[in-house]
């Protein structure tokens, strides 16, 4: 048990300094070899949790393509270009408008799209309309966990949780739809009373921007993307192949080198995640499996799904959100409710620190090179204001979804 813990620990504590910018499975993948080799996790164990999460991470190395050819081919600049518009120089409807395109971007492309891609885009935007960054920015970090909740493919997490649900694509997203709508509301109303002095502030403009045409090939190809998600899970197409499909539709008028796509896929962070499952299955085989077991709530009642969110949260802040998936699925798969309530705990409770998922860890790295550091202070007396309100509000959506659902 031992051994196993500070196996996850040493991995995790890399992928949080990262040492020279190094990926995550320069530690992760020898951890996992030990793991193995030490007899923590027999290799036929080993191969059966790199078989489960395998079309998991094709998916994920799928959707980071077409999220970086969108980029490509312009959608983020647009994105921004309409929020400058609908603004007009007010820093309430930029806030407004970025929370729309962060959880849209979130839930069609996925959180990474929204921290990679969209979030230097709220940076330039801000600055050009003469308003101060910090609201928008954070807002961009903050969506990107807790506007996964929607679809399937917007979080890792959520195709974890998916493949253990039972729904179909169409049917997860009737149950989640309006846990998310809840929670995004929560977040703007509180962002709305965090910032408020920020909010009334402006600044000197930036110069540049202006119009363009709308993307038009590209977003209609994105369109298709999604509507293909919906239709093909039921044939037992699994939506890794539609990712793939949405990226060469948009590779082909691009002229991309098969190279470029193979680095946008990020081979290092997918072995990362294979890797993190195996070191995960040895921490569950030897004490922290039957620990969770105990702490999982026996039923399906609002309180045990309230006590579910919240162990989850917990955890995620501890563990990260993508271990915590791993650790809890075991012992709420057979619950629709406690599994969909843990969802809402490891994407909402990453709000609350850095360390809560990695997608935040990246944020904080990217704000870093943008020279708009945040502050950490800043960041948990924020969290501490939006994720309890934000988790009762979810779990409390979430149970009247599956009533009226009939989940």
């Amino acid at each position: 048990m031992i051994i196993s813990a500070l196996l996850l620990a040493g991995v995790l504590a890399f992928a949080v300094v990262r040492p020279r910018g190094l990926p995550e499975a320069v530690a992760a993948v020898p951890a996992a070899v030990i793991a193995v080799g030490a007899g923590l996790v027999p290799l036929r164990d080993a191969t059966a949790e790199l078989r489960e999460l395998g079309p998991t991470v094709g998916f994920l190395a799928a959707v980071l393509v077409v999220a970086h050819l969108a980029d490509e081919h312009g959608v983020f600049r647009y994105a921004g270009r309409v929020a400058a518009r609908i603004s007009r120089g007010s820093p309430v409807r930029l806030l407004g408008a970025v929370f729309v395109a962060a959880a849209l971007t979130t839930a069609v492309l996925s959180l990474d799209a929204t921290v990679v891609l969209l979030t230097p885009v709220v940076l330039v935007t801000a600055a050009r309309a003469g308003v101060r960054s910090r609201p928008p920015a954070y807002a961009s970090a903050h969506l990107a966990n807790s506007a996964s909740l929607l679809l399937p493919v917007s979080n890792l997490t959520n195709l974890l949780a998916f493949a253990a649900s039972g729904l179909t694509f169409l049917g997860f997203a009737a149950v989640m739809a309006l846990p998310w709508i809840v929670v995004v509301a929560v977040e703007y109303l509180v962002f709305r009373w965090f910032f408020r002095a920020g909010l009334r502030e402006r600044v000197e403009p930036r110069a540049g921007g202006g119009d363009g045409p709308a993307p038009g090939y590209a977003l209609a190809v994105l369109g298709l993307t999604l509507t293909g998600f919906a239709v093909a899970q039921p044939l037992g197409v699994h939506p890794a192949w539609v990712a793939v499909a949405g990226a060469v539709a948009l590779a082909v008028p691009l002229r991309s080198s098969p190279l470029t796509l193979l680095r946008e896929a990020n081979p290092a962070f997918c072995a990362f995640v294979l890797a993190l499952g195996v070191v995960v299955a040895a921490v569950r085989a030897h004490g922290l499996g039957g620990l969770v077991e105990h702490l999982v709530p026996d039923g399906a009642g609002l309180g045990e799904m309230l006590a579910m969110a919240g162990l989850a949260a917990l955890l995620a802040n501890l563990l990260n959100n993508l271990p915590a998936t791993l650790v809890l699925l075991p012992g709420v798969e057979s619950s629709p409710g406690l599994l969909l309530a843990m969802l809402i705990g490891v994407n909402v409770g990453p709000n609350l620190t850095y360390v809560g998922s990695l997608a935040t860890l990246l944020w904080r790295q990217i704000l870093h090179e943008q020279d708009a550091a945040p502050a950490a202070r800043d960041f948990l007396r924020l969290g501490l204001a939006t994720v309890p309100i934000a988790l009762v509000s979810g779990v409390l959506a979430l149970w009247a979804a599956l009533r009226v659902t009939g989940h």
